[in-house]
């Protein structure tokens, strides 16, 4: 069964969101800052960073012009900021070599500092137009459901998940680039994980819903926690260090996070591994880039 492209293309373009990255005149570089940006993060919040970053950085040479501190400094409470780290060094590579522009190929786009499957084939579908599957969860979910009756994806693949999608593509360039974005909307918008809006989903033809609405057979999903963990106590020591603009002492990183000593010095441990953090040579800490400033 698949996901009928001319329904699915009509529902996208009433229904789709006027998100920033979406509209004219935005470009390859924009894009990948977005599509960094919005891994494991709502559109809500990154919608006002990116903004900024536009401004702020609207080709990569700008960006590379900056120190990993400032683009850090920049990146806020996202969380994960390695991103922004390889961002900044993607910039770099991309103004030293490719003259400024993201490249098209999903090859050369691979070759990139922190540069994956899914953002090469984001960046090559919704920055140039180009007929290649592009697979995030949303997309996988609605995938498992309408074409094989799931009510959720079997672990990842990266073969079997670019098949299924490639599979459903359009075979006209245009209309294959705006079917990806309306798969993953339809995933964002009604196929949801929790709560499945199946009342207003636009497919006449569903194998999920024809089979009955299965449930999941498969082991429960882990539900990701944040208060308590490493993450949590990784991010207020940043926290720190981006209000401060000149290395801190340890005890200002100390009294962020005062009742488990032991999770705060791994965490620290590990902000210093990633090289996020910088300790100067008289003791104190910085952000990366700073600590020799």
């Amino acid at each position: 069964m698949a996901v009928e492209s001319s329904v699915l293309l009509e529902w996208y373009s009433d229904t789709a969101r006027d998100l920033p990255w979406r509209r004219e005149g935005v470009s390859a570089w924009q894009i990948l800052m977005s599509e960094i940006m919005l891994q494991q993060t709502p559109v809500v919040r990154v919608a006002p960073i990116w903004e900024e970053w536009v401004q702020r950085w609207p080709v990569p040479s700008a960006m590379a012009a900056s120190s990993q501190a400032e683009v850090l400094r920049a990146w806020g409470k996202l969380g994960y900021p390695r991103r922004a780290l390889r961002l900044h060094e993607c910039a770099g590579v991309l103004a030293a070599e490719h003259g400024d522009v993201v490249p098209e190929d999903v090859d050369i786009l691979l070759s990139l500092p922190g540069i994956g499957s899914y953002t090469a084939r984001a960046v090559a579908c919704f920055a140039y137009g180009q007929r290649v599957p592009v697979v995030d969860t949303n997309v996988r979910r609605v995938v498992a459901r309408a074409v094989h009756g799931n009510a959720e994806p079997g672990n990842p693949s990266n073969t079997r998940d670019l098949a299924d999608v490639a599979a459903l593509l359009p075979r006209t360039r245009a209309r294959a680039a705006t079917y990806s974005a309306a798969l993953m909307e339809l995933g964002a918008l009604i196929c949801t994980a929790r709560t499945p809006n199946c009342e207003n989903c636009p497919l006449p033809n569903c194998a999920w819903v024809a089979s009955g609405k299965p449930a999941h057979t498969g082991p429960p999903k882990k539900v990701q926690k944040f208060a308590g963990t490493d993450r949590q106590v990784r991010g207020k020591l940043m926290a720190v260090l981006r209000e401060s603009h000149r290395p801190v002492e340890r005890a200002q990183l100390d009294i962020a996070w005062p009742n488990d000593p032991g999770q705060r010095d791994r965490a620290l441990h590990s902000l210093l591994v990633d090289g996020l953090v910088e300790q100067t040579d008289d003791g104190l800490f910085a952000l990366a880039g700073e600590g020799t400033a």
